[in-house]
């Protein structure tokens, strides 16, 4: 009697020892390989790499939404993979090819719905979060040639919607989810030539698109749609001149703070200030080179700026308040991304050229820690999950 009891303990004991630790999901994160298709996933609290994962396809351009619980992340690649990753047990999940060419995607305000949006075909295609079935298929407007538009600057919006531009045929749509998996689908069309991107304000009220084809930016109020799409910032763009642009802005890392808005600036040297209550411009801000993202730290109290080529081995630090540069600095060659840990105690970023991610503190603004990495690229935070648009 005492034997069985005894190994039956033992056994308890050696099944207990085998299992990884209990730990929760709000610290992780993970950095994109894009070179390799693999990933690292990250624990903030310690600076430490915990795991890669490897087999996820091509991520250049690479994005992640995370799952409400933060427990899962979920990649979409340009190949038109869509990986959900475990953070916890540090494997795939479930992946499909869903598309020919993607473009970046959202998971909507329940947490219930992936979406991702499509160069090729053009459209969205949405799926359950959980199973990754595909649940709605959304075509973009015809070509002449036969193909659809792409699709660009998908987000999530209040309401079980998802917001999102057409490239080619000049056009924003609103896919609301609210009654089912059958969306009501509103369009806007004529917004300005060619949106190439977009973002949604942190209240999910105002949906905003740069233009790439003609200077200004397309806003549409989600509180008032039936006002339809306004042309804001009448000169953000390229200008008369069409200046030179080495790389595009990324508009999701545009900030907001004390009532402004700033925004990197195309194929100039110059961070836009905005009024965020009327959109008007108000002040420029000379910076190092053409900016691509405009991250702030979530006090709002300052700006990490990086840079295109070839001023993409520095960042800069910029005051919100005073609009001054307070720190010029040099993390090394090709800084792609930066991010930011959800209470704003860390920066980090990824130095491509350096193989190496880096941990910085924003408030000495001195170097914390160096992660190698191979060709690392986007950066992204579980808290994610517990904020609109991203």
């Amino acid at each position: 009697m005492i034997r069985p009891l005894l190994a039956c303990i033992a056994g308890l004991l050696l099944t207990a020892c085998s299992q990884p630790p209990l730990r929760g999901s709000g610290d992780l994160g993970l950095v994109v390989e894009r070179a390799s298709g693999s990933l690292l996933i990250i624990d903030s609290s310690h600076q430490a790499r915990l795991a890669r994962v490897e087999g996820l396809g091509d991520l250049s351009h690479a994005s992640a939404v995370f799952s409400r619980d933060q427990r899962y992340a979920y990649l979409f690649g340009r190949d038109g993979g869509l990986t959900k990753v475990d953070l916890l047990t540090q494997r795939i999940d479930k992946r499909l090819i869903q598309g020919g060419n993607s473009i970046g995607g959202a998971i909507s305000q329940d947490g219930r719905l992936i979406a991702v949006s499509n160069y090729q075909p053009g459209g969205v295609k949405v799926f359950d979060a959980v199973t990754l079935q595909q649940v709605a298929d959304i075509p973009a407007t015809p070509l002449a040639d036969g193909k659809r538009s792409r699709v660009v600057g998908l987000v999530d919006a209040p309401g079980q919607r998802f917001v999102f531009s057409l490239f080619d045929t000049d056009e924003i749509w609103s896919a609301d989810f609210s009654q089912g998996n059958t969306p009501a689908i509103t369009r806007f069309t004529g917004i300005g030539r060619q949106p190439y991107d977009a973002l949604i304000t942190a209240d999910g009220r105002f949906y905003m698109a740069g233009l790439f084809g003609e200077d200004g930016m397309a806003q549409l109020d989600l509180w008032h749609p039936e006002h339809g799409v306004k042309r804001v910032l009448a000169d953000y763009g390229r200008g008369q001149e069409k200046l030179p642009v080495y790389k595009m802005p990324h508009l999701e890392g545009w900030a907001v703070a004390d009532n402004q808005a700033f925004v990197p600036a195309v194929g100039r040297h110059q961070v836009l200030v905005m009024d965020a209550r009327t959109w008007q411009q108000t002040a420029t801000i000379a910076v190092a080179g053409q900016p691509i993202f405009v991250t702030a730290r979530p006090d709002g109290r300052q700006l990490w700026v990086n840079f295109a080529y070839p001023d993409n081995d520095r960042v800069q630090v910029l005051d919100t308040e005073t609009h001054q540069v307070v720190a010029d600095l040099r993390p090394g060659p090709g800084v792609l991304h930066m991010e930011f840990t959800g209470r704003g105690e860390q920066l980090w970023l990824s130095v491509r050229d350096g193989q190496q991610v880096q941990v910085w503190d924003p408030y000495r603004l001195t170097l914390i820690k160096t992660l190698p990495a191979e060709s690392p690229s986007g950066i992204f935070f579980s808290s994610r999950a517990q904020k609109m648009g991203y």
